[in-house]
């Protein structure tokens, strides 16, 4: 039985290395559809909570977990999660779902997908697919991963499948789920290709092939630097409007009145989560091999990543107005999540915000109520447990920067008992409360 049979009878093993906000919904789809899951992660910690059907990920339920554990009907378990990757041996197919963020000089950092390459070849066998689903630049599957697992002698398309998918995950998204955001799959070969569109067809109620792995890999780039132009956009306006006293809020909502050629984007504190402030910078590292300059890009980049001085200048002059400066104010962070609803808090603003509150000698604490406490995240070190919003407690600050507007906050609560309101988000208004002491920023 060749490979795209044992998909299509459900037989075909299933390995999805990395079990985060990507991989573990696969899993959890993977084991819908009736196929044994093997979920394979650096993370003891992780392996272990989901050996006992909980969840690390706020917006996965533990209820979407124990079935998989802990099956109803007598039988194997459909999800085995597990540290040991010998067991890639055994799989037939292999979705790589690791992290590719940037390293300290901004630049991609590769170590996960490469050691995770190296690991899949070191039990590669022949008729086995492999499908890179984290975001990259173009040539990631067919130049690098490909000489990687070539190594032994096996030939791509011949010996073994490889293919590129890019995830598409807006975690904690009402309208769409896993199954039916469309799939974008390019594969080294055709017959790459073909057993690749054969396997995400079991779970997805869309597929849309392409005719390369780069194609692939550069349709995931093309997503975010859309909108991480257009968000630099409207920030860049927001600040001009701001000079001129026009409600960029305003203009926004009259603009996408027009049934046409527009499409409304919303300025912010900054760029947040792991995609729109990562991945530009993967294209504009690739393109400097083709000494091509990515001027639209770069630009976004650098008026993105200044929206956090922005803000708190726009604090420092509001508490200016209030015959206090920033230093020796105590000031609370309201959200440090990258987006409202979730627990995430890669690559936040929030925490620019944080630092350069304390560099001018402020006190700054937050609240979040999906973001328990701070870890440590890059270069940011910050030991502080979120703060319960009381009264009391909100009298006793200076100033509330509102960074994430999250809909279990009582927004009633801090218009009541907060002195001074920057709001990046126009959060109050949205839900028409009117403040005397509110500052868009």
């Amino acid at each position: 039985m060749n490979l795209a049979e044992k998909i299509r009878s459900k037989q075909a093993k299933i390995g999805v290395i990395g079990l985060g906000y990507v991989g573990l919904p696969l899993v959890i789809e993977f084991c819908k559809a009736g196929f044994s899951v093997t979920g394979f992660d650096i993370d003891d910690k992780k392996v272990a909570l989901l050996k006992k059907g909980e969840s690390y990920i706020k917006h996965i339920d533990a209820s979407r977990i124990v079935p998989l554990i802990r099956p109803p009907q007598k039988g194997a378990p459909p999800f085995s999660p597990t540290s040991d990757f010998s067991r890639l041996a055994a799989m037939d197919c292999i979705l790589v779902c690791v992290p590719t963020p940037l390293n300290k000089n901004r630049e991609p950092d590769m170590t996960y997908v490469f050691n995770t390459t190296k690991s899949i070849a070191r039990y590669l066998r022949k008729g086995q697919l492999i499908v890179l689903e984290s975001t990259t630049y173009p040539g990631t599957t067919d130049e690098d991963m490909r000489s990687m697992l070539e190594e032994p002698g096996f030939k791509a398309g011949v010996d073994f499948y490889l293919a590129f998918s890019p995830e598409r995950e807006d975690p904690n998204n009402p309208q769409f789920t896993t199954a039916t955001i469309p799939k974008v799959v390019g594969g080294c070969t055709k017959a790459c290709l073909s057993v690749a569109t054969a396997l995400y067809g079991q779970i997805m109620q869309r597929i849309v092939p392409v005719s390369s792995t780069r194609v692939a890999e550069a349709t995931k780039l093309l997503e975010n630097i859309y909108r991480s132009v257009n968000i630099a956009l409207v920030n860049e306006l927001k600040i001009l409007f701001d000079r001129m006293d026009i409600d960029i809020w305003e203009v926004i909502e009259a603009a996408k009145t027009k049934p046409f050629g527009f499409q409304a984007f919303y300025p912010g504190p900054g760029l947040g989560g792991h995609c729109i402030p990562i991945d530009p910078f993967y294209l504009t590292w690739k393109a400097r091999e083709y000494e091509v300059a990515t001027r639209f890009i770069e630009l976004a980049g650098e008026i993105n990543t200044n929206m956090p001085s922005y803000v708190v200048q726009k604090l420092m002059a509001a508490l200016n107005e209030k015959g206090k400066c920033l230093k020796g104010s105590r000031i609370l962070v309201l959200g440090v999540a990258y987006k409202p609803n979730v627990d995430d808090d890669r690559e936040s603003p929030a925490f620019v915000i944080m630092e350069l509150i304390e560099k001018g000698g402020g006190t700054v604490d937050y609240s979040d109520p999906y973001v328990p406490r701070l870890k440590k995240v890059r270069k940011f070190n910050f030991d502080k447990a979120s703060v319960q919003l009381t009264a009391k407690k909100i009298k006793s600050y200076d100033a509330v920067v509102i960074v994430t507007n999250h809909a279990n906050v009582n927004y009633k609560l801090v218009e009541k008992n907060a002195k001074l309101i920057i709001d990046t988000r126009n959060a109050l208004k949205k839900i028409g409360i009117r403040h005397g002491n509110v500052c868009k920023a």
